[in-house]
């Protein structure tokens, strides 16, 4: 495979390539399946993926948006602590490996990588893809098995990455997780689905890896409290995902993209460089004005409008996207409210 291009095309064409010759009629029913496993409300104590067909759907269905979420929260961790790179990953019910593949677009320096989940056929999916891809990093990754739950036992890493995978997990043993990940790990990133009981698992996570010692690195500007009332709103943002001819078939759409929608936390033991602010909803962009929502240290969250006469800082709010740092990092003082 040519290993020039980007990591996200690498994944789609090693995703081409393993999907090649599956039966549309089959690889249908098996996403069937799975969106209802995924839109259902009760956590399962077995793996959701139950052969390689499941896999195959899997990949195709999921693997694409999971990449680009974990990405976008890996490049927010990156972004509070630039002069950290983990040395070492362990992703917790990884699957077919999307995380791992987050993390190579995220950072150029070698580590080694460890993949834990309880089905054998996503393991086995995702060797496949790592091997195709061409990228050392991602061969040289081990693909273990392991029953993801209370009595799991983590090995200490740099960084654990536990995305997708706290709503398939009962109570207890989403807590137990959360303890373990931040127990072994000098930088725990957490993700999962854009929801209002998304965003509720996200800040259960949150409050216990602050517990355990650990201080926020992104998307929130502080380790204080969230600002945000509960049943109120909730925070989440989105993430472009370019969807493959294949990918378009399996889901059954014929747009060229789709936005993820996705919540997540980001918490180190070491020193990390929060934003001031975080844009929490799409900018609206005005004549001669943009109004930006954010969440910031000083006033929790509020609204803010830059209009032309603030120059560069003007030009900048209007390439400003949602979940975007503001103001930017190069900058020393926003705009006045």
């Amino acid at each position: 495979m040519n290993v020039t291009l980007s990591t996200p095309d690498v994944l789609r064409t090693a995703l081409a390539g393993l999907l090649d010759g599956l039966p549309p009629k089959q690889a249908g029913q098996a996403v069937d399946r799975l969106i209802a496993n995924y839109r259902g409300a009760t956590p399962t104590d077995a793996p959701v993926l139950r052969d390689r067909s499941d896999v195959a759907a899997y990949a195709a269905y999921r693997m694409p948006a999971t990449f680009e979420a974990v990405r976008a929260a890996l490049d927010g961790l990156a972004g509070a602590a630039p002069d950290w790179a983990p040395g070492s990953h362990v992703d917790v019910g990884g699957g077919t490996g999307a995380a791992i593949w987050a993390a190579d677009a995220i950072w150029a320096e070698p580590r080694t990588t460890t993949v834990l989940d309880w089905a054998e056929p996503a393991l086995a999916l995702g060797r496949e893809l790592a091997a195709a891809s061409g990228l050392p990093g991602l061969r040289a990754a081990e693909w273990r098995q392991a029953r993801i739950g209370a009595a799991l036992k983590l090995p200490e890493s740099d960084l654990v990455t536990v995305s997708y995978v706290l709503k398939e997990l009962a109570e207890r043993d989403r807590g137990a997780l959360v303890a373990e990940a931040a127990r072994a790990a000098r930088a725990v990133v957490v993700v999962e689905p854009g929801t209002p009981d998304g965003y509720l698992r996200i800040i259960e996570a949150r409050d216990q890896l602050i517990a355990a010692g650990l201080r926020i690195a992104a998307p929130c500007p502080h380790s204080g409290a969230c600002p945000i009332e509960p049943g109120e709103d909730w925070c989440h943002f989105a993430a472009r995902v370019s969807r493959s001819s294949l990918h378009r078939q399996v889901k059954g759409g014929s747009l060229a993209y789709e936005d993820e929608k996705f919540s997540y936390v980001a918490a180190v033991r070491f020193e990390a460089r929060p934003a001031r602010g975080r844009v929490t909803r799409k900018p609206q962009i005005r004549k001669g004005q943009v109004l930006l929502d954010l969440c910031t240290v000083e006033d929790g969250l509020r609204r803010e409008t830059v209009t032309k006469r603030h120059g560069p800082l003007y030009r900048a709010a209007r390439d400003t996207a949602w979940g975007d740092v503001w103001p930017p990092r190069a900058t020393e003082d926003g705009p006045d409210a």
